[in-house]
């Protein structure tokens, strides 16, 4: 008998299948970055290779048409077919309210998806928050954590982007009470899922430029981030100290790492002010040489070039090169001064 392909049918793989997916990735990645030195994240190298890929495709494919969607759509569709989807995610909210003995969240997540799904027409409109029941998030992730399980290895997926193994777990879990993939007509589960994931990158547009100012590094800006969220979101916004904030060794001073501080001084050379700890008059500020150069080449002399003086001015002077009565008491430190010149 011979079998015709037919190529694949649908947008998903099936469940068992993108499960072992899931896992053989993980056994992969193991192997290849089991020798990695960061505790919270000992697969880095196989994860940057990954968020490179997701980065490429997001850039070229999905942002180009999340944009698009924005353009096309006006605010108020928009926000109901977020609401929409928000509305279905309340059932696998509610039920990992109850496995986590959060009953009474659960009956106001419960009564929330009726109203909103009933008054609320399917959802599109949030009579709920109206109302006053506030939406949760909950999912089976955080359950495990609720119980005890550690986040596992940092892991950063093909197409779903930034996990922990536990919260990978868990959004396989979730899968089987997520009304959008219980879909059984392929056809509509693929839409479903496609409406779902552009909505939720044309969100994420407007937040790209604090991310854009805030990342050196974009993948370990957005690890530190997903980790923080999680961890709040374990602990309902109020997580304890972690281990590490703790258990930070003091740097001997000698050592520390160079610091920034400012010293406002004024047009004759006095210190007004400075985020030094230590008095004024000790501020290595300058040298003679250093002084007498600024006497030279900027600071007003007279009521004319005073007027013609810029209101404000910063200079960077290396406390290393500078004098200080305190250099011959402690060990030099490299500290970078930022003098802001005063009218």
């Amino acid at each position: 008998m011979v079998t015709m392909y037919q190529g694949p049918t649908s947008f998903a793989e099936p469940r068992p299948r993108r499960f072992i997916s899931v896992i053989a990735l993980l056994l992969v990645a193991s192997l290849a970055g089991c020798a990695h030195n960061n505790p919270r994240d000992p697969l880095e190298p196989v994860n940057r290779v990954v968020y490179t890929f997701n980065d490429g495709l997001d850039t070229t494919v999905i942002k180009p048409i999340a944009i698009g969607y924005r353009a096309i759509l006006p605010d108020f569709a928009r926000t109901g077919i977020g609401n929409f989807f928000s509305n279905l995610e309340d059932i696998t909210v509610f039920i990992n309210g109850v496995l986590q003995l959060k009953l009474e969240q659960a009956v106001s997540d419960a009564g929330r998806f009726l109203i909103n799904s009933t008054v609320g027409l399917l959802g599109f409109f949030d009579v709920g928050t109206q109302l006053g029941l506030e939406k949760h998030y909950e999912d089976f992730g955080q359950t495990l954590g609720y119980w005890g399980m550690g986040d596992g290895p940092y892991l950063v997926l093909p197409f779903l982007g930034p996990r922990t193994l536990r919260d990978a777990v868990g959004w396989w879990v979730d899968s089987y009470t997520d009304p959008v993939w219980r879909q059984d007509h392929v056809r509509t589960r693929n839409q479903f899922l496609a409406t779902r994931w552009t909505d939720n990158r044309a969100r994420l547009l407007d937040s790209e430029k604090v991310f854009d100012a805030a990342a050196i590094d974009p993948y370990t800006f957005i690890r530190e981030a997903y980790l923080q969220r999680r961890r709040n979101l374990i602990y309902d916004g109020n997580p304890p100290p972690e281990p590490e904030d703790n258990e930070l060794p003091a740097q001997p001073r000698s050592e520390a790492v160079p610091t920034s501080e400012t010293v406002l001084v004024d047009q004759f050379g006095n210190t007004v002010a400075s985020t030094q700890s230590a008095p004024s008059s000790v501020i290595p500020v300058r040298t003679e040489a250093t002084a007498t150069s600024l006497a030279q080449t900027e600071r007003p002399t007279t009521s004319a070039e005073r007027k013609r003086a810029v209101p404000v001015r910063a200079t960077a002077v290396d406390s290393r090169d500078a004098g200080s009565t305190s250099a011959d008491t402690q060990p030099q430190r490299s500290t970078r001064i930022v003098k802001i010149w005063l009218p």
